[in-house]
């Protein structure tokens, strides 16, 4: 048996999914006028509608995408080029993903001036700090609605209502809010928002842009007329299925997943302190997801903990997935003020919707004999 609790990098896909998938049968390219491509159409548009309807939105305000990178990357590429005319300010803060934070990096060389936001201790990111940073030549800023390190939510419809009145574009990665909160982009009040399909437990390789209607970007792609023009490229029609049947599944299954997340994550975060008191929580307040919880094993390093968890069958992650192998410590730890070492003695466990109790009580076995052998080794 594995106990797979690394679910904020990607979740199991969720058997209603599956079925949705294999009954879509053969579809063809949807730009195409034969059967099999009017077929495919339609199941887009489906898909298109079904994502609208879960996020109280119109479909024209939803553009399919390749996944949350992708997204990020149009959002925020797309909304600083087209708007370059107006300003060259752009904000971002210090616990974006690296699909922001290298838009951002990316940006800076072609001559926008771009501002990094710090956090503080709990990783919370003060409304009025980002208020400050703002000029009359911001254009867009970006704000991530929950953590995928520490699980923290921000306070983005405060944020938004700070910052749209003063003619600043504000993105939201939610992408790892998916199945545990409510995705409102028009309460939360943005312009742009990112969602993905496999965080939700849906396929890999699908996601979401919503723009609201009205606000125009540049497209990262040239060559096709697809999504309005804004993202070019014959559709990944079985991945928007995909997607809208695990959003769908989601929004209807919210509030009973919410709590068997927040059951079986207090069940490990108790379990873990009482057996190693000298664990240190990161981030354990709220408002927060359900699923994270980040906690650091002073004198270890996650690197080798996360080796030697998974050859006893436990899953668990050192930090965001696209920072694999990556060597230096955790940006978002750094930000909230712990040293180098500290911040390199953190693990990630995450639930979902179908993480059961076996696999909690299995890691409450395996984790802290783990920590105490290598905690004795010379």
């Amino acid at each position: 048996m594995v106990s797979y609790l690394d679910n904020a990098a990607t979740t199991r896909l969720h058997p209603e999914v599956r079925d949705v998938l294999e009954r879509a049968g053969e579809l063809g390219n949807p730009s195409s006028l034969h059967s099999l491509g009017r077929r495919a159409r339609h199941a887009l548009e489906d898909a298109r509608e079904t994502v609208a309807a879960c996020l109280g939105v119109s479909p024209v305000e939803i553009v399919l995408t390749s996944g949350a990178t992708e997204a990020n990357n149009l959002a925020l590429f797309g909304m600083a080029r087209h708007r370059r005319t107006r300003g060259s300010h752009v904000i971002y803060t210090a616990l974006e993903h690296s699909s922001v934070v290298g838009p951002c990096d990316a940006l800076e060389t072609e001559g926008f001036r771009v501002s990094r936001l710090g956090c503080d201790a709990l990783g919370f990111v003060d409304a009025e700090h980002l208020e400050g940073a703002l000029t009359p030549d911001t254009i867009v800023a970006s704000i991530m609605l929950a953590n995928n390190e520490v699980g923290t939510v921000q306070p983005v419809a405060e944020i938004a209502s700070l910052a749209r009145p003063r003619g600043v574009v504000i993105h939201c990665d939610a992408a790892q809010a998916c199945g545990k909160m409510r995705l409102r982009p028009h309460e939360l009040g943005v312009d742009l928002m990112t969602l993905s399909a496999h965080k939700m437990h849906g396929p890999r390789g699908a996601g979401v842009l919503f723009v609201r209607e009205g606000v125009d970007l540049e497209p990262l792609f040239r060559g096709g007329g697809q999504e309005s023009g804004r993202r070019p490229g014959t559709e990944n029609v079985l991945g928007a299925i995909g997607l809208a049947a695990a959003l769908r599944v989601a929004e209807r299954d919210l509030e009973e997943n919410v709590a068997h997340m927040e059951r079986l994550r207090s069940r490990l975060r108790d379990g873990l302190a009482e057996q190693l008191p000298q664990a240190v929580l990161d981030g354990d307040v709220s408002p927060r997801l359900p699923s994270i919880l980040n906690v650091r094993f002073p004198g270890l390093e996650s690197e080798a903990l996360v080796l030697s968890l998974d050859a006893e069958g436990v899953c668990v992650s050192s930090g965001s997935a696209c920072y694999s192998g990556d060597r230096r410590p955790s940006s978002v730890l750094l930000a909230m003020g712990l040293d180098t070492a500290s911040a390199r003695s953190a693990l990630r466990f995450s639930v979902a919707a179908d993480t059961n109790e076996r696999e909690i009580d299995r890691a409450l076995v395996i984790v802290p004999a783990l920590v105490d052998r290598m905690n004795a080794a010379p």
